[in-house]
């Protein structure tokens, strides 16, 4: 296979761009994702990429429930602050401020809309695993078009 041809083909798919909540019990946390795709519309499901081996995943296991954050274009700071490692104790969040609503999981107040899920499923995919999500809640808090991948120079895949 023609690895260049691969890399390429692959990161030309439309990426969006979210910032993924998480909780479990009474701490929360929150990390960039860009593999989101609606999997199903009766019942209203999702589906997720979330790397191997993260702090984020074993939430996700332990609590079963994510927030998909939607950002306006002007907000791409906000999002960089998530692709940043930090340590499971570290304060993610920082500055942004964010509330909870019916699963508990962080709702960042510059959001756009967003999307509130149980988590039904998680599968092995490679490095990442799928984590199927109900929507069981949404919200549209403005009617801005959200950032995409296409938006900024970053690229994921491949």
């Amino acid at each position: 296979m023609d690895e260049n041809a691969k890399r390429t083909v692959l990161r030309q798919i439309p990426y969006g761009l979210y910032v993924i909540g998480v909780r479990d019990g009474n701490t929360h946390h929150a990390f960039t994702g860009s593999l989101f795709s609606q999997c199903s519309m009766k019942p209203p499901r999702v589906m997720l990429g979330v790397k191997q081996g993260t702090h984020s995943l074993e939430m996700m296991r332990s609590a079963r429930v994510f927030s998909v954050n939607f950002l306006s274009k002007k907000d791409r700071k906000i999002l960089e602050q998530f692709f940043k490692a930090v340590p499971a104790h570290g304060n993610r969040f920082g500055e942004i401020t964010y509330s909870t609503q019916m699963t508990g999981a962080p709702i960042l107040d510059a959001a756009v809309s967003y999307l509130e899920c149980e988590v039904k499923d998680i599968f092995e995919g490679g490095d990442h695993s799928i984590v199927v999500g109900e929507v069981v809640s949404a919200k549209v808090v403005k009617d801005e078009p959200p950032l995409v991948m296409g938006d900024t120079p970053w690229h994921y895949g491949g």
